[in-house]
């Protein structure tokens, strides 16, 4: 496959054990060229989330990939932010307290830096969103263009047809801005969105993590050191005996979409009361009398169902000989 084939990748982001997991597989996918990280809040304030992506590039010794720093309040000005370190530790990646990077965030601002990608390569750009939607949203409100002009978002976020896993309404990176998910998921552009229904079937089991652990490769190395505290909540929260990878099912949809297959329709985002944050999909199948706030609205792709064992190996497989 040449270099001109490869598929730009952005990858959006709050590093997370889970996103850590993502950002290597990435690179370590032939397939896509991962071309700039932005940061956002989510597992982490967004100050935590660069020096993470800044740490995680230094480890994949990927210093020449541009880190961008997102929002630190929400598209509507929040500053009340929903941070989960009870998933993934006070500094994101487990506890571990590495020390800082030596690399600098760029002094563009995320939203700035998608607006340019997306400019420089038109239709060629794939935006993975592994956070909240903030600052894909200050994007689209940045350049009215910028939906046409990217390639591709892929949305991981929503809860479509099962509780979410904030609350029963919502899935945590929708319910961390979603009005910023709501003007994202109707602004037009080429969006796939992967949901806790289809992510809570990829599950890294305790014999994965001890193959990682066997392994030579130095993400998986790595990610054993980090993951220990991602396996023993998700045997709190869940009951299960092992943990859901979320965001490299997201990824690896943008690498392979045939790994999944998908619905398409209208989404929209509760904004407000007991269930803010939930992601309703109208299938289009009926024509209503009325016009309403789902009338004339773009569609776009939601994820279904996944070939998790096949997910499972190709995270497996790139992670163990890094």
């Amino acid at each position: 496959m040449g270099e001109a084939e490869k598929k730009k990748i952005i990858i959006d982001t709050d590093p997370g054990i889970d996103d850590a997991m993502a950002i290597f597989v990435a690179l370590r996918s032939p397939e896509v060229e991962v071309i700039g990280l932005t940061t956002i809040f989510g597992n982490v304030y967004t100050t935590l989330a660069t020096r993470n992506a800044l740490h995680l590039l230094e480890v994949a010794e990927r210093g020449d990939i541009p880190v961008a720093e997102g929002s630190h309040v929400t598209v509507m000005q929040g500053t009340k932010l929903r941070i989960a370190d009870f998933v993934h530790g006070s500094d994101g990646l487990g506890n571990q307290n590495f020390p800082p990077p030596k690399g600098k965030p760029i002094d563009q601002s995320a939203a700035a830096f998608l607006v340019e990608q997306a400019n420089l390569y038109p239709g060629k750009v794939t935006v993975v969103a592994l956070g909240p939607l903030t600052n894909i949203a200050l994007a689209v409100q940045m350049d009215p263009t910028f939906p046409e002009k990217i390639g591709q978002i892929v949305i991981l976020g929503g809860a479509f047809s099962v509780n979410g896993n904030v609350n029963p309404a919502a899935e945590a990176n929708i319910f961390g801005d979603p009005e910023a998910a709501d003007i994202v998921f109707t602004c037009g552009a080429d969006i796939l969105a992967v949901g806790i229904n289809v992510t809570h079937q990829v599950v890294l089991t305790d014999d994965d993590r001890d193959k990682l652990e066997k392994s030579e490769g130095k993400f998986a190395r790595y990610l054993c050191k980090i993951l220990e505290l991602y396996f023993s909540y998700h045997s709190e929260a869940y009951s299960t005996k092992g943990v859901y990878l979320h965001d490299p099912t997201a990824l690896l949809a943008a690498v392979n979409p045939s790994l999944l297959t998908y619905t398409t329709g209208v989404v929209r985002v509760q904004t407000s009361g007991i269930t803010r944050g939930l992601t309703l999909l109208d299938t289009t199948k009926k024509r209503y009398g009325e016009i309403t706030e789902w009338s004339n609205k773009p569609t776009v792709k939601v994820a279904v169902t996944v070939d998790a064992p096949a997910v499972v190996d190709l995270v497996m497989e790139r992670l163990m000989y890094s």
